[in-house]
């Protein structure tokens, strides 16, 4: 059974950078994706950044929204991804949901969630 432990938000200044850590355990596959989407009361569930790999084979895909302002790291020893968001924005204020499974295109429907960190971001 997979299971995700996230950690990193908290209350942040606009411009300023958070760094979320998501770790995995459980996970058997060398073919694994593992990424973020974020929800806030406004918006609905949107994808952030996801890095997927078969293998040594390596994939990172960033929404528009952070696009140019996220950077993804992955620690494949302790099977950890972090979602780096630089210059934040009051509108990146949400909560933060780590996600894993297979594929990417499946993720949200079939993926498995962790409980979620909140990001504020304060002007």
């Amino acid at each position: 059974q997979v299971q995700l432990e996230e950690s990193g938000g908290g209350l942040v200044q606009s411009g300023r950078s958070v760094t979320l850590s998501c770790t995995a355990s459980g996970v058997t596959e060398d073919k694994w994706t593992m990424g973020w989407f974020r929800q806030s009361s406004e918006k609905e569930r949107e994808f952030v950044a996801a890095m997927s790999w078969d293998g040594d084979a390596q994939t990172t895909t960033v929404a528009d929204s952070v696009k140019g302002r996220a950077a993804l790291a992955r620690d494949k020893i302790d099977n950890t991804v972090l979602l780096q968001i630089n210059r934040l924005k009051t509108e990146d204020s949400a909560i933060y949901y780590c996600v894993a499974g297979v594929q990417l295109a499946t993720l949200k429907d079939f993926g498995t969630w962790g409980q979620g960190t909140q990001v504020t971001v304060s002007s």
